[in-house]
């Protein structure tokens, strides 16, 4: 272990609320501890780069090898890990959720708990875990690599699902998995193991004792992380937030991570500054108001989110499904996926469809602007220095309107859109006309945008197999796709025409297609209201 670096259980709590009661420092040169619950003990480590991941500090100094590395960008779940923090409403007062170790930077896990696959055994009194022993009746691994990342993902489901209550079925379990892949042992063995081990003698958590240590990390106002060379500053409320983001308009923001932190491991960029969101509660805040629209705080979770919208408008339950995997949609935000602004990101296309604003904050004061206007060229958009992401709105639902979301990708689960679309659709109820038509579309240009041309082919138009003939021949004037690894230019514009044939029999006045026709595989109905484990 470098000497610079320390490792320390913290004995007491009083020393704790001591280190709590200070100042809060917004300087690098007063950076504090990183103190978080593992292995039954608080831990406290500090003269870490902020930058540093959760899987490499497992690995080097915790000696927690169990957590693997393979693709080190989020996407094999190689070195899933399990994050707990404290939430009202929760089972026991605690939140756990699984995530990538490999692109978790470990400031972030400072007041809260981290549970690798180590764990386990002694949750069981040092016999192996339901989960483990499951696997193994069950032939669940062969190579053995990607099993302590499932054996993690299987935890977090069996804690979700105590002694007495509902069982998840095997399509809510393949879900549960859809982020760890395997290459040798197959899903089969795995999935039976998942049945498995309800049938074994339970081991939960104890976490009452959990939630107890983590009231004692919990900090009231901002800190810093990281060294003099290189800081994190963690703001504890919206109005820390806004006066550091003044004062630091160059600094990075850091919600999640799942876009950033693989920019360090593949491209081994330098960040500079950062200014971490996450734990500023106000920003992951969810509101359905009185008048029927939907607020999402920027950086409340893709998972809380997209639920909040699958809610809103059944129709877009697959597309939370399919939008990433289980530990990203946990870690990273809707709303720095719509800052980041990535031309294959799935939220935009969605919440252009649906009218959505993205309300901006600087110096205490905030805008609204159209999300469909936001955008101004590739990763570039109209945020002002200083200005950042507060919220984003969601319009009430009109009755009757149409709204489909659509992914076509080369795997089914937690993969990259090669197109992603957002439609919706508003018929005239006398005569069958479409009075408004929106179509959005990401992968099909450098920024995600509405097909206006298309769009003009429809409306007025009755909804009918010619009108969107027309409006398939004017994509063509609307986009100018690239060619790349995920696609040719041809392709996607093929797949953009046929994905609005597709909304059109599936919303057509006259025998449309039912759902359950259109799709692979079956959905999980109850998705948007089961919330998080």
């Amino acid at each position: 272990m470098p000497p610079s670096k320390t490792i320390a259980a913290c004995p007491t709590s009083e020393a704790i609320h001591e280190s709590a009661d200070r100042p809060a420092p917004f300087s690098g040169s007063d950076c504090q501890p990183i103190r978080f619950f593992h292995r039954g003990q608080v831990v406290e480590v500090t003269g870490e780069a902020p930058t540093r991941s959760v899987l490499e500090w497992l690995r080097e100094d915790a000696r927690c090898v169990g957590t693997k590395e393979g693709c080190n960008e989020g996407d094999c779940g190689a070195c899933t890990v399990v994050v707990a923090e404290l939430a009202a409403g929760a089972p026991g007062g605690l939140r756990l959720q699984t995530v990538n170790a490999c692109i978790r930077f470990l400031p972030t896990l400072d007041g809260k708990a981290l549970f690798t696959v180590e764990d386990l055994k002694a949750l069981n009194d040092g016999r192996p875990h339901p989960v483990q022993q499951a696997l193994v009746d069950c032939h669940g691994s062969q190579c053995g690599f990607c099993t302590p990342g499932f054996a993690m993902s299987l935890w977090s489901v069996c804690e979700a699902h105590p002694v007495g209550g509902s069982r998840p079925t095997r399509a809510q379990l393949a879900d549960a998995l859809s982020g760890n892949l395997c290459r040798c042992t197959g899903y089969r063995p795995i999935l039976d193991a998942a049945e498995r081990m309800f049938d074994l003698p339970a081991a939960p958590l104890d976490r009452g004792a959990v939630a107890e240590a983590l009231r004692g990390l919990q900090r009231d106002r901002g800190v810093c992380h990281g060294t003099p060379a290189q800081t994190l500053h963690a703001p504890r409320t919206l109005e820390e937030l806004d006066a550091l983001r003044v004062r630091l308009p160059g600094a990075r923001l850091l919600a999640g991570g799942t876009d950033i932190a693989v920019w360090v491991n593949k491209q081994h960029r330098e960040l500079g500054e950062l200014i971490s969101l996450g734990e500023v509660q106000a920003l992951r805040h969810i509101e359905a108001h009185g008048d029927g629209s939907l607020s999402v705080g920027a950086t409340a979770s893709l998972d809380a989110a997209w639920r909040a919208l699958a809610r809103m408008h059944p129709s877009l339950t697959e597309m939370g499904l399919r939008f990433a995997s289980p530990p990203i949609r946990h870690a990273g935000s809707l709303g720095g996926n719509i800052a980041n602004g990535s031309p294959i990101g799935d939220g935009a296309p969605v919440l252009m469809a649906l009218r959505a604003e993205v309300e901006l904050r600087l110096a205490g004061r905030t805008r609204r602007l159209p999300l469909d206007g936001f955008y101004t060229g590739y990763m570039r958009n109209l945020l002002q220095p200083g200005e950042f992401v507060q919220a984003l709105w969601v319009p009430a639902a009109v009755p009757g309107l149409q709204v489909r979301a659509y992914k076509v990708s080369k795997r089914f689960d937690s993969d990259i859109s090669t197109v992603c679309a957002g439609f919706a659709l508003s018929l005239n109820p006398q005569d069958g006309t479409v009075s408004e038509v929106r179509l959005a579309f990401g992968g099909m240009a450098a920024t995600v945008k509405r097909a206006a041309t298309a769009e003009a082919a429809l409306t007025g138009r009755p909804w009918s197999h010619a009108a969107v003939q027309d409006a398939c021949d004017a994509l063509k004037l609307d986009f100018v796709p690239l060619s790349d690894l995920r696609g040719s230019a041809a392709y996607r514009s093929k797949v953009a025409g046929n994905l609005l044939r597709r909304f059109w029999l599936e919303t057509r006045l006259d025998d449309p297609l039912p759902p359950q026709s259109l799709r692979v595989r079956a959905v999980d109905a109850d998705w948007a209201g089961g919330g998080a484990p």
